[in-house]
């Protein structure tokens, strides 16, 4: 099949340099068949840095914007240059752009959003008064809506009245094998101490003060530990000065952004989700492939769900710092220095799995265009 004969695929996000719902797109572009899709990336605050190489089937497009919704011109001009048969955004913010344009996009374009993370942390970025219509008018107009999860897609359902047959329910794609070769085979203890780790954006959606309150409290204990938190964001330095405050800085490493997380796993005994909302957070799943045990707050429907009653996992009974307090406390009692867990239930997440879902997904709705 020629170039012009195959569908081009638009794949957006922001920039590459985010969390976990960045690194499912670019999972996508690097994952997707290019004897099928003619595939394209576009970042759009991507401001010119230097992008980790791609496969020469990947055509990467910066926009330069200084933020989002201020792209949104760059953005049309991208669209209406390339004419893609589809796009596919991955973050919410980006997403209700994408939805906002779509009267002013080539009308053969079809659109595919993936909700990134939980409904109510999305609604949340916004005025209240606007939040939930906004999302609903937007994510009506979506050919298919991408869900992590059965319980989020009944929220969004629910909540932003999308018609279930748009709904789709799809693995986030992990590479499995990379991060089993990094975690379960290695490890390589920094310290004398059993070292927690906990990754994401520090915002008050993640629960880093809980975090940071259990852990105070645990050091009341007859146990020791350490604790590392990758990542960064505006909460960083409020997470400091309260680390400070509690009388614990000094056992507590503030990584900030760290290029690759996995490098981190091979030094950690625990992996700790301390959130107080979430969709189905890929550092977790990333960490659980590397046979991490896992402490994690129920921090929504899909997580309690999925974690519940696994070998090597604790999860808390409730959103607090006591509640992740006693589950840590649990895990390090439980556990040896190193230990590793093959966690089988991350199975149905392999890129294996994942990355025919989402052709299949983006196969039907064009399928649906021609028809």
């Amino acid at each position: 099949m020629s170039a012009r004969q195959r569908p081009t695929v638009l794949l957006l996000i922001p920039h590459l340099g985010g969390g976990g719902s960045e690194r499912v797109i670019e999972a996508l572009a690097r994952s997707f068949d290019p004897a099928k899709y003619s595939i394209h990336l576009g970042l759009i605050t991507a401001a010119g840095e230097k992008v980790k190489p791609f496969p020469s089937t990947v055509l990467v497009h910066q926009l330069r914007a200084s933020r989002v919704r201020i792209g949104a011109i760059k953005l049309l001009r991208l669209v209406w240059q390339l004419k893609p048969d589809l796009i596919f955004s991955g973050i919410s913010h980006l997403n209700l752009l994408v939805l906002a344009l779509k009267p002013l996009l080539p009308r053969s374009t079809r659109i595919i959003v993936r909700q990134n993370g939980a409904l109510r942390a999305s609604l949340n970025c916004y005025p209240r008064s606007v939040s939930r219509r906004a999302h609903s008018l937007g994510y009506r107009r979506a050919d298919r809506v991408i869900c992590q999860s059965e319980p989020m897609a009944r929220e969004i359902r629910r909540c932003l009245a999308v018609d279930q047959s748009r709904l789709l329910i799809l693995p986030n794609p992990t590479n499995i094998a990379r991060f089993r070769n990094h975690g379960l085979s290695k490890y390589e203890p920094v310290a004398s101490l059993p070292t927690l780790l906990a990754v994401g954006r520090l915002v008050p959606e993640k629960g880093f003060d809980i975090l940071l309150h259990a852990f105070a409290s645990l050091l009341d204990l007859p146990i020791s530990a350490r604790l590392t938190i990758v990542g960064e964001g505006p909460e960083a330095r409020r997470l400091q000065e309260l680390s400070e405050a509690l009388g614990v800085s000094d056992r507590i490493e503030f990584a900030g952004h760290v290029h690759d997380p996995v490098l981190r796993f091979r030094h950690a005994s625990v992996f700790v989700l301390s959130s107080r909302t979430e969709g189905l957070p890929n550092a977790m799943l990333e960490a659980a492939a590397a046979g991490l045990p896992i402490v994690a707050t129920p921090a929504s429907l899909g997580i309690t769900s999925l974690l519940r009653n696994r070998k090597g996992v604790w999860l808390a009974s409730e959103i607090t710092p006591n509640a992740l307090r006693a589950a840590i406390e649990m895990a390090l009692t439980s556990i040896g220095p190193g230990v590793r867990y093959p966690h089988a239930w991350i199975e149905p997440f392999d890129l294996c799995h994942a990355i025919p879902a989402y052709e299949a997904a983006i196969d039907q709705v064009l399928a649906e265009t021609i028809s």
